[in-house]
């Protein structure tokens, strides 16, 4: 007997074949089986899905429709949550549902022909995804019953007041759940609590805890299989990111699928999963923009994280010392509108731990073009001559951003791209962050033949060099030896992108700051989230101002956050807590948000941005969209846009019931983004506003025909792409 299946298969974005087609197939197979299919010339990785959401494209017709080339036996169907998931996503951020769908599943799952993953399967065991998954509750099961609060027999850390009260509301409550906890408040062991008392409790469930980035998943995986492995064995807790290989991602998929792995860790990518039996996301450090996909489908993973929740019948917990100020919008009161339930963890662990000091240096005072102020770097020697480690912040990669001429004022503007590269002294190379094009430093100036040509601003590479210089003098205590008859040198060390691109460099260079052997750290960003260095009693931020004036809204909310985080690196060891202290050089001392930051009080800076923001009519209280447009030259990709947004204006009006649609929606002209052009590339964007997140998808979806529409015509003519990105964080 045959069988006519709707299949979704991996289509380009704005493929006119679409994502969703039909195929016959000798057997009747349940929607979610992973199957190959054949797709022109080539065979491809399919899933089958419900043929009534699903809307097949193209004429029916029996006499060409192709057969299904086989199922991927041994690997149970997706379940029904894991596709309104997609389903949902796809709608949501505009993008086809193939496209979410077979992004979101392991690339060399992608790759092998059901013989090939009948062999794979064999040779990983259980693990492998033989166990078939048990049903997740329907859409809309009543919440899981209370649990117990108090924790198993074999789990014994001590907890503090704040933290127990904490898991008893989350045990006793449904959420999602807004965890407001201080830096050093012990946010990680309420997340293993949790996940401990669930798995405890329910000898299938699954948890999902997720970071927002790879370098935070080392030690948090160090964390839980430290308390798991020992009661549920080594396929218990298994990561899921990016830097994995290929081979490594498809063995963690397969044993969350299957339901061996318990726990899964990962960044945005693990928010979709297969885990059948899920009942517990954990979303730390939820304010992160890293949850924000920036290519593809432009899906925010916390949010997300929050939607699967309800369809998997799972509690959420999203955690922060600087939350978002969408999540702090949703955590108010529920009687004002609020969505979430906040719970607030204000002190550090230990009872002499205490919130690091917070200094403002005012630079106006001090000598012209100085890097360090004179009392920090006095405080640097302070903490070096009592054995204690430093950091020093600054989130610009490189040995400065752009190298100059002063004779004819050339600088070192990137080719193909609107921006500049940046001088790398170490490998003597300038390098575009933006597009990759890489060249050895001239010797001289490329347009006046200057030899002259000289570094503009400071980047992490050169911070670290001018550190070294300023502390040459300074000696580690007790380190006298034949080799240092007055003691070892202070040792300086840099981490961001460019001294941890080997494999396992990272690691290194953090197990070395763990042991002690660093006594001044220089990083980005990367550093100032997540990491427990303990000795650490000192942090500071040398250039935090350029936020403060930026046309980007979101800036200071940006900024506020990563110096918190950044401050939270000191003094997490509560014997050292009473001296540790943030240093805050800037020009502008003065300024609300420095003094929110010297209070480390965040919820008054947070109301304070969100009272702005309603005022202005910025998101969270208006719903937001940006369509973007590449195309060789930018007069191109404006004119596409405006010409989509005339259509809007002018068509969509004689659409019958459009008018109150219409009526809350915005739309600005096209202007070039931030970066115009990148690898020879001209790039353009126009901002789509609404008061109601309901009008502005209900618009998106059927502008998206117009946009079809206007690409294939005359003006579409010399665009290479447009995506819309739903909740933009970058305009």
């Amino acid at each position: 007997m045959t069988h006519w299946l709707c299949v979704l298969v991996q289509t380009p974005a704005h493929a006119t074949l679409g994502s969703v087609l039909s195929y016959r197939s000798e057997s009747l197979l349940t929607p979610g089986t992973l199957v190959r299919v054949p797709l022109g010339k080539r065979e491809t990785l399919g899933v089958v899905w419900d043929a009534e959401s699903a809307h097949a494209t193209g004429e029916f017709d029996p006499e060409k429709i192709r057969s299904v080339a086989g199922s991927l036996e041994g690997i149970a169907p997706l379940s029904l949550a894991w596709q309104q998931l997609v389903t949902f996503a796809s709608q949501y951020y505009q993008r086809s549902i193939g496209e979410v769908a077979l992004a979101a599943l392991p690339p060399q799952l992608r790759e092998l022909s059901p013989e090939q993953m009948q062999r794979r399967l064999k040779r990983g065991g259980r693990s492998a995804g033989h166990s078939a998954p048990c049903p997740p509750p329907a859409l809309g099961a009543p919440p899981l019953p209370a649990q117990s609060t108090q924790p198993p027999s074999h789990l014994h850390p001590s907890l503090s007041p704040e933290q127990a009260t904490v898991l008893q509301q989350i045990h006793s409550q449904s959420g999602p759940f807004l965890l407001f906890g201080a830096t050093g408040s012990g946010k990680t062991e309420v997340y293993l609590h949790c996940v401990q008392t669930l798995l405890a409790n329910e000898p299938h469930a699954q948890a999902l805890v997720m970071v927002p980035e790879i370098n935070l998943t080392p030690q948090l995986e160090a964390r839980f299989k430290a308390r798991f492995v020992p009661l549920y064995g080594e396929d218990a807790v298994v990561s899921l990111h990016s830097g994995m290989t290929n081979p490594q991602r498809l063995t963690s998929w397969l044993a969350a699928h299957s339901g061996v792995a318990r726990i899964v860790l990962g960044t945005r990518m693990a928010v979709f999963a297969s885990m059948p039996q899920l009942r517990l996301i954990v979303v730390d450090e939820e304010h992160d923009p890293s949850y924000k996909s920036s290519e593809g489908a432009r899906y925010s993973a916390r949010d997300l994280a929050v939607y699967r929740g309800r369809l998997d019948g799972a509690k959420v917990l999203l955690g922060s010392a600087t939350p978002s100020l969408e999540s702090w919008h949703h955590s108010r009161p529920a009687a004002e509108g609020g969505r979430y339930l906040r719970l607030h963890m204000p002190s550090r662990i230990g009872a002499s731990a205490a919130l690091p000091l917070v200094r403002r240096v005012d630079m106006n005072h001090q000598p012209r073009n100085a890097v360090f102020s004179i009392p920090l770097l006095e405080a640097l020697k302070e903490r070096v001559a009592r054995g204690e480690q430093s950091m020093v912040f600054l989130n610009r990669r490189g040995y400065a951003p752009v190298l100059q001429c002063a004779e004819c004022g050339w600088k070192s503007e990137c080719p193909h791209c609107s921006a500049f590269r940046v001088f790398h002294k170490i490998d003597r190379t300038l390098r575009c962050h933006h597009c990759g094009f890489t060249e050895r430093v001239p010797r001289a100036c490329p347009t006046c033949g200057n030899p002259d040509i000289a570094p503009l601003g400071r980047g992490t590479e050169r911070l670290e060099e001018h550190l070294a210089e300023l502390l040459a003098d300074v000696r580690r205590p007790d380190t006298v030896s034949v080799d240092f008859p007055e003691g070892e040198p202070v040792r300086v060390a840099r981490i961001d992108a460019d001294t941890t691109r080997l494999k396992g460099e990272l690691q290194s260079q953090l197990a070395a700051v763990h042991a002690g052997d660093v006594d001044v750290l220089v990083g980005t960003q990367m550093i100032a989230k997540g990491h427990d260095f303990r000795r650490i009693t000192l942090v500071a931020a040398v250039n935090p101002d350029g936020a403060l004036f930026s046309s980007d809204f979101r800036a200071p909310e940006r900024l506020f956050s990563l110096l918190m985080q950044a401050a939270g690196r000191s003094g997490r060891d509560a014997c050292l807590g009473a001296r540790s202290e943030v240093w805050i050089q800037t020009f502008q001392p003065a300024h609300p948000l420095y003094a929110a930051l010297k209070r480390h009080d965040y919820p008054n800076f947070a109301n304070a941005q969100l009272k702005e923001r309603e005022q202005a009519g910025l998101p969270p209280f208006t719903a937001q969209a940006l369509v973007r447009a590449e195309a060789r030259t930018q007069d191109v990709a404006q004119a596409f846009l405006n010409a989509a947004s005339a259509s809007a204006q002018n068509d969509m009006p004689q659409w019958a019931g459009w008018e109150p649609v219409l009526a809350q929606i915005t739309l600005y002209p096209a202007v070039p983004m931030s970066v115009q052009r990148v690898a020879n590339v001209e790039r353009a964007q126009m901002l789509v506003e609404s008061p109601s997140r309901g009008a502005l998808q209900q618009f998106l979806s059927a502008w998206q025909v117009v946009l079809h529409a206007t690409r294939q015509g005359p003006v579409g003519k010399g665009v290479i792409r447009w995506a819309i990105d739903v909740d933009p964080l970058a305009i």
